[in-house]
C-alpha cells in the first residue's frame, strides 16, 4: 500500500482495491469481474482494470475468461490441499528461522501485528483480524532472513491470505500466534516447532470447516 504523501500508480490502486475486495469476502467466488462494469464502478477507465485483472490472475485469485472479463476465483479442495502441502513445507523452516535470528526490531513489528491481531479478534472485527493474522506470518518470514523464502513468499502471498481468510474461529488463531511470538522471543526452536506443527493442525481443521 502507498504510504502517507507517496504517489500510487492508478493500476496498482486497482489491483489493491480489487485483492482486498476478494480476500475480504467483498466479492465472492464465482462472481464475474467485468472490465467496462469495474471501470465505472471504481471511475477508472478501462486500461488499469485490465492492468490489474492481469496482477490478480497471477497471484491465483482470478480466472480469466475470453475477451474483456474474468472471474473469482473458486478454490477447489484439490487447490485448497494444494496450499495446505505447500504452506506446511515452508511455514516450519520460516518460524524456526525467525526463532534463531530474530532481532529487536522484528519482535517489535511482530508484537504490534500480533496484538492488532488480539484486538480485532476479540471485537469480533473479522476482516482486521485476518488481515493482522496474514501480516503476523509475513512478519515472521522476513525475521527468517532467507532472502530466497522471501520471494516464494511474495509469489504465494495472495493465495496464503485467502487461505487463512477461512478461518472462523479469529481468538484461537491469534492465540495460537501468541504462543508462536512467545517461543519465538525465548528462541525455543524445539518449540517453535512443535507449536507450528499444532497449528497447522489446527488450522487444516478450520479450513475445513470454514466459510469457504
Amino acid at each position: 500500500m502507498a504510504g502517507s504523501g507517496e504517489f500510487e500508480p492508478e493500476s496498482e490502486r486497482v489491483t489493491r482495491q480489487l485483492r482486498d475486495d476478494i480476500l475480504d469476502g467483498v466479492r465472492k467466488p464465482g462472481s464475474k469481474l467485468v472490465e467496462r462494469e469495474l471501470a465505472s464502478q471504481i471511475g477508472v477507465s478501462r486500461v488499469p482494470v485490465r492492468d490489474a485483472l492481469r496482477v490478480l490472475v497471477a497471484e491465483g485469485l482470478v480466472t480469466p475468461r475470453p475477451r474483456t472479463w474474468a472471474v473469482v476465483r473458486e478454490f477447489t479442495p484439490t487447490d485448497i490441499a494444494d496450499l495446505n502441502e505447500v504452506r506446511e513445507a515452508l511455514e516450519v523452516m520460516t518460524f524456526r528461522l525467525a526463532a534463531q535470528r530474530r532481532d529487536r526490531a522484528g519482535l517489535e513489528q511482530l508484537r504490534t501485528k500480533l496484538d492488532e491481531e488480539l484486538t480485532a479478534a476479540r471485537a469480533g472485527d473479522a476482516v482486521r483480524a485476518r488481515r493482522a493474522a496474514a501480516d503476523f506470518h509475513e512478519t515472521v518470514t522476513s525475521m527468517a532472513a532467507n532472502e530466497l523464502l522471501s520471494e516464494l513468499e511474495v509469489t504465494l502471498r495472495s493465495r496464503m491470505r485467502w487461505l487463512l481468510g477461512q478461518h472462523d474461529d479469529l481468538l484461537a488463531m491469534a492465540l495460537e500466534h501468541e504462543a508462536l511470538y512467545g517461543a519465538i522471543e525465548d528462541r525455543d526452536v524445539a518449540l517453535v516447532e512443535e507449536l507450528v506443527v499444532e497449528h497447522l493442525a489446527s488450522s487444516r481443521r478450520a479450513i475445513a470447516s470454514g466459510p469457504h
